[in-house]
């Protein structure tokens, strides 16, 4: 049996097992690698309270609690195989410890009840404002940190929190150079100066909530897990049809090109983990995109005629904006003009 069945073989035994009963654990896996390397920067900034960390669907922290969720595929490499085709690249150690160190900030925030000072709301805004799962976002903004990807510190203050200790806290960045002249400077010093004075101080220990999702509680099977990826209300996919006529030839003038369709499944995990990162949004909702465009593609029988590269590229900067709209809309909405009748 070559590696690619015996591959085919263990990723299906995988997909078909509960979340639950695969016996993951932090301990011996490279979660517990990440969480050592946070805790030393921890350390090395003098706070002393190491938030707990534990198995969950996704990154996170408990609204109002200060644990840290971490994703379970990351507890296994196999698992992280699996997440890596469907989300076309697994976190690197680098975007892992920004995720950890945001959710850091969080759990601070929610420990010593940091949002509750009149400064938070001075410098940050309302905590208790509704969150929008969507929201605008101005990428020229100097009044927030720049730390994960798709300027979340715009998303919510309790956002702009963690985005701000998580700029704060990484090693052998000089943010005061880095944000010298910005309004951002500002949150920058306060945190400073508040993890000074509560820096060795010890919350309460936390306790996991019914609103927290731990492994052992997670019990559906891995392809459920990616059976609920995001969705994106497309409706008439028809709309991006005069869009892939641009990128592509017709069987006319490309009779010997690769069938678009075909192109855009065989570079799907490239342009999924390309848009993403542009645009700031999930890999499912990428993922959701482009396999509307490969559906469109075949029924129109384009062809790809191009350099591979220059396709590439265009592909990225249409899907990429796609999803701009997308985020600041919250919509697809496409005229009877444009999608015929």
């Amino acid at each position: 049996m070559d590696s690619t069945s015996s591959w085919d073989d263990e990723r299906a035994q995988l997909l078909g097992h509960r979340i639950s009963e695969l016996g993951l654990a932090i301990g011996g896996s490279r979660v517990e690698r990440l969480v050592s390397r946070l805790n030393d920067e921890l350390a090395a900034r003098g706070v002393a309270f190491h938030p707990p960390v534990y198995l969950s669907d996704e990154w996170g922290c408990p609204d109002g609690t200060p644990l840290i969720g971490v994703p379970f595929y990351l507890a296994d490499e196999r698992l992280e195989r699996i997440e890596a085709e469907h989300a076309g690249a697994i976190e690197s150690d680098d975007e892992a410890m920004r995720y950890l160190r945001h959710e850091a900030g969080h759990a601070i925030n929610y420990a010593f009840h940091l949002y509750e000072r009149p400064e938070f709301a001075t410098l940050f805004g309302d905590y208790g404002r509704p969150y929008a799962e969507h929201y605008p976002a101005d990428p020229m903004s100097r009044d927030h940190v720049r730390h994960i990807l798709g300027w979340y510190a715009q998303k919510h203050p309790d956002e702009d929190f963690a985005e701000t200790f998580a700029v704060w806290l990484t090693p052998g960045l000089d943010w005061r150079t880095e944000y010298a002249g910005w309004g951002a400077l500002r949150k920058l010093e306060w945190m400073d100066a508040v993890m000074r004075e509560i820096g060795q101080l010890a919350p309460l220990p936390p306790e996991l909530t019914d609103d927290d999702l731990p492994v052992d509680a997670m019990t559906w099977t891995v392809a459920d897990h990616y059976a609920h990826e995001e969705r994106l209300p497309i409706g008439d996919a028809r709309q991006f049809d005069g869009d892939l006529r641009r990128v592509f030839a017709t069987v006319a003038d490309a009779p010997a090109g690769e069938p678009a369709a075909r192109y855009l499944t065989r570079h799907e995990g490239e342009l999924v983990a390309r848009i993403s990162y542009w645009a700031g949004v999930a890999p499912a909702a990428v993922r959701s995109l482009l396999r509307a465009l490969e559906e469109r593609a075949s029924a129109l029988e384009l062809r790809s005629a191009g350099l591979e590269a220059a396709t590439l590229i265009e592909l990225t900067a249409f899907g990429t904006a796609v999803m701009m709209h997308w985020r600041y809309t919250n919509a697809f909405r496409a005229t009877r003009a444009e999608v015929g009748t």
